[in-house]
């Protein structure tokens, strides 16, 4: 079963023109600093957001339908699907995780695409999915959709390969050449990210890649980090390289998962990634 966390339309910043990106649920890694910890699991989760909740007793609502909590974490018992919690009239409570299907999904993209963008599946890890994801493409180029991919690179290189038949573009993320400190940080070593890559520079040299590097306090955000990658990529085929700056904008989600944030109070230092961005750019 594949799960969609959100579909997010008009979207300016996941491919060319105005876009659909839709966000498939599970990621086999657990980057830290996730900004949507919604994507890791695979699985339905119920999101609970203390702030907007108008009363669990005046409200009435979480005991009518059996929303129970440990903590500020919202449960949902046998007897109380999932499904209930999109119905709490505050939007407290809330349910991360919906099945679609590819024509669904497709036809909300077509409504979109009189602006000359298109679809790009996201997630989590869409290549994990590797039957609906697949599905999607075929069907987007059938229906003249432009198409494009965002992929943190870890999975089976024979669905990227298949993936990468139906793509105008490919947006990849190479995190760090380090694969201890890229284990240590995301769950997973880097070496299978990397192994991938090259096998997909190989195999489909005029593919337009985008290489994102999300630049992490005290993970990346040094000056050799960021020469590595770029060294990396110097000879590779259609790339384009983009740092990215950290942010906390996905804490309130840690918390409404009931989870801690990993990153705790960390900040980027804004004028030092000011200055590996120019030597990133200087390089390539």
């Amino acid at each position: 079963m594949s799960l969609v966390f959100n579909i997010q339309r008009y979207s300016l910043h996941d491919g060319d023109g105005i876009r659909t990106t839709v966000f498939l649920k599970g990621c086999p890694l657990k980057c830290r600093w996730c900004c949507n910890p919604e994507s890791q699991s695979y699985e339905k989760e119920i999101m609970y957001t203390p702030a907007k909740c108008i009363g669990r007793t005046e409200c009435g609502f979480c005991k009518k339908y059996g929303v129970e909590f440990e903590e500020n974490k919202a449960k949902i018992t046998a007897e109380c699907p999932h499904e209930v919690c999109n119905i709490c009239p505050s939007k407290a409570v809330k349910t991360v995780g919906e099945e679609y299907t590819a024509d669904e999904i497709l036809d909300i993209a077509e409504r979109d695409s009189i602006f000359g963008g298109g679809i790009t599946i996201s997630g989590g890890e869409p290549l994990t999915h590797p039957d609906l994801l697949l599905e999607i493409l075929k069907k987007a180029k059938q229906r003249r959709l432009s198409t494009a991919l965002e992929t943190c690179g870890h999975a089976d290189y024979s669905v990227l390969f298949e993936a990468a038949k139906y793509l105008d573009m490919i947006m990849f993320d190479i995190k760090s050449l380090n694969t201890e400190k890229h284990r240590e940080y995301t769950g997973k070593s880097s070496e299978l990210i990397i192994q991938n890559f090259n096998a997909l520079c190989a195999d489909y040299p005029n593919l337009r890649k985008k290489v994102r590097t999300p630049v992490i306090p005290d993970f990346n955000d040094t000056a050799k980090d960021i020469m590595d990658i770029a060294a990396f990529l110097r000879d590779k085929p259609n790339v384009q390289y983009e740092l990215l700056p950290y942010h906390s904008y996905g804490k309130s989600k840690y918390q409404a998962l009931g989870r801690e944030y990993p990153m705790g109070e960390k900040t980027l230092d804004k004028h030092n990634f000011e200055v590996l961005k120019a030597l990133a750019e200087e390089m390539l």
